[in-house]
Formats: structure tokens, sequence, C-alpha cells
């Protein structure tokens, strides 16, 4: 593929072509012949989309809230594509990817595009392969991406390097993991779904009393919503209080400082998995390494001093 057919496949994707957008997110995914032409050619369009990120305890009604949004959205006429990140297996790389059996009423909508992708055991839940789409999606002129994640831990923050706007749905019980996690940092909105079981409440009351002592982003303080995804309440609030935040992002100018930093984090993690990659193709053509590395551990040697054999061949390896 040259840049001429990257550009009509992304033309055609622009005009609303779900095949055309569904084939150039999987020659970017599968890393197939035209993929660097592809995402140059996308590149041109970077950060035209508001992108939302949806993070959340497994339960907390991630899906469920995103087909609410949908709905909004469309309503007013806006395009939307979704990306829902599911965790992949360790043993088979696959995934359930189930979200979109959530979000079916939207199939037949021409302004919707929704696409599950697999983690591929990424840590923080987003591959290489989903900022890359997301890419695409700027370049199909979507005017909102929502980027649902595969939990709340840890490892999750990096949704903040992909989206304009992170929010969380926590759950009963979250509030420790949250704090522990640094979501609260990183938030710029807090979901209270599912807003009539028991406990919402007293969930509520936590959430806010956590965001006075936390501390604030670019100043300003998350804000903090109920909603009911399954029934459409709360759903009108929350689209108006993301684009009200989003409004002032591009005012102040954070927008722009943000997508700096979220584009500098992207290469830095390309390049992470690119030495991953290129190590873990020396070890399969060099399995004698891996023997020795089993010969070493039955001999007691010392960990570090292995490690950095390894290391040391590998480099040597890569050195013309």
């Amino acid at each position: 593929m040259n840049q001429i057919d990257a550009q009509h496949l992304l033309s055609r994707a622009r005009a609303g072509e779900v095949r055309a957008l569904a084939r150039a997110i999987s020659i970017v995914e599968n890393r197939e012949e035209g993929r660097a032409q592809l995402l140059w050619a996308a590149q041109q369009a970077y950060g035209t989309a508001f992108r939302i990120g949806l993070t959340g305890a497994p339960g907390s009604g991630k899906s469920s809230l995103s087909d609410a949004l949908i709905e909004v959205l469309r309503n007013e006429g806006r395009r939307v594509a979704v990306l829902a990140v599911d965790p992949s297996s360790p043993f088979t790389g696959g995934a359930l990817l189930g979200d979109r059996v959530r979000m079916s009423r939207h199939a037949e909508d021409d302004g919707v595009f929704i696409r599950s992708m697999s983690s591929r055991g990424a840590l923080g839940g987003l591959s290489r392969a989903a900022w890359e789409t997301l890419l695409l999606f700027d370049a199909a002129s979507f005017d909102v991406v929502l980027v649902e994640t595969v939990g709340v831990g840890q490892s999750e923050l990096e949704v903040r390097d992909v989206c304009d706007l992170p929010s969380c749905q926590p759950r009963s019980g979250d509030i420790v993991q949250m704090m522990k996690a640094g979501i609260m940092e990183i938030a710029d909105l807090f979901v209270i779904n599912k807003a009539d079981l028991p406990g919402a409440d007293r969930m509520m009351a936590a959430v806010r009393e956590l965001i006075q002592i936390s501390s604030t982003n670019h100043g300003v303080r998350p804000n903090l919503l109920k909603s009911i995804a399954v029934q459409g309440e709360g759903i009108s609030i929350l689209w108006k209080t993301l684009w009200e935040r989003y409004q002032m992002m591009q005012t102040d100018q954070t927008l722009q400082q943000k997508r700096k930093q979220q584009w500098a984090a992207h290469v830095r993690k390309a390049a992470e998995e690119e030495l991953l990659r290129r190590f873990q193709e020396f070890l399969e053509r060099n399995k004698q390494l891996l023997r020795w590395t089993e010969a070493r551990d039955e001999e007691r040697s010392s960990f570090d001093t292995t490690i950095q054999t390894l290391v040391d061949a590998f480099i040597h390896s890569s050195t013309p």
C-alpha cells in the first residue's frame, strides 16, 4: 500500500464507509503491509475528536453508560466511535470481546462505529494498537470517541495517556482501591452509576469527601454525578458536564498541553513494545539461551548476573 492508497482508504472511512474503517483498523492492529502509510496519513488529523475515557470496576456499568451516552450524542447529530478494550488471555491471547452486545441497538446506525479489541497483555489495558486505532478514528472524522478500558487497578492509569477526559465509575468497596491506584488523581469526573441500588448514597458521600481532600487536576476538582444508565437517567447532565469541561480545557490551553504529553507517552510506550518484541524474537532464535537460563537456576547462580548476560547478548546481537 502506497501513500495514495492509504489516503484513499481513509477518505472512504471519512465518508462513513464502515468496511473501509474496519479494514484500516485491521491493517494497523495486525501490523499488515501498509500500516506505516496509514498511520502517517491518519496522523495529520490527530486530536480532532473529543476522547472520553470510561473506566471502572467490572460490573459498574461501563458498557451500559457508553450505550446511553451514544444515544444522547446521536440525538445531537454527533458521530460516535467506541473502542472497548477487553483483557486478553495470558495463554491464548484471545478475549471475549463482549462489550458490543450491550450496545447492539446502535449496530445499524451509520453514525456509530463500535470496535472491540483485546488488550494483548498490555499492563494498562491499552495496547499500542489501541492508540493507533484512535488515530484512525480522528482521521475518519468522528466527533466523539468513547474509550472503555478493562477495569480499575494500579495499571489502568494509562487511560489518561489517550483520553482528554478520563472518567471513573466507582462501585461499593472500590474506595481503598481507588486511593491505592491513584484514580482520584487522574479522573476528571466520577459517576455513581446504578444509583438506584442500595448503598449508592453512601458511595456518593464517600467519593465527595475524597474529592475534597485529593489534589486537583489543573486547579479544577473532579465533578461527581450519579446516573441510572439503563433507564437513561442522568446521562444528559453527564454529557453537558463533560462538554463544558472539554471547552474549558480548550480555552485555557490545557488540552493542547495534555495532547503533547500524550503523544510523548505513546512514543515512549511504542518504543518499549518494539524493544520487547525484538527481545522475544531474539530468544526464539536463540533457544539455547533459555536452556542455559534453566541450567543457571539449577546451579543457583546469581539472578542479576543471569539477567545481565541475557541483556548483553541481546544488545550485542542488535549492534551492526
